[in-house]
C-alpha cells in the first residue's frame, strides 16, 4: 500500500458545516424512504387486504 499522508485537520467551523449536511443528507435520505413507503402503499391500496393467503 502507499502511504498516504494523514487527512487535513478540521476547523470548528468545518466541522459544523459537515455535521449539518449530513443531517440535512439523512433527513433527505429518510423522506424519500417514506415518500416511497407511502406511495407503494397507495398504488397498492386496500386490495391488499383481500388477497388471497
Amino acid at each position: 500500500m502507499a502511504d498516504r499522508p494523514p487527512p487535513p485537520r478540521l476547523t470548528p467551523e468545518e466541522q459544523k458545516r459537515r455535521r449539518k449536511r449530513s443531517l440535512a443528507l439523512a433527513l433527505t435520505l429518510g423522506a424519500l424512504v417514506a415518500l416511497f413507503y407511502v406511495v407503494t402503499i397507495v398504488k397498492i391500496g386496500p386490495q391488499i387486504l383481500q388477497r388471497p393467503m
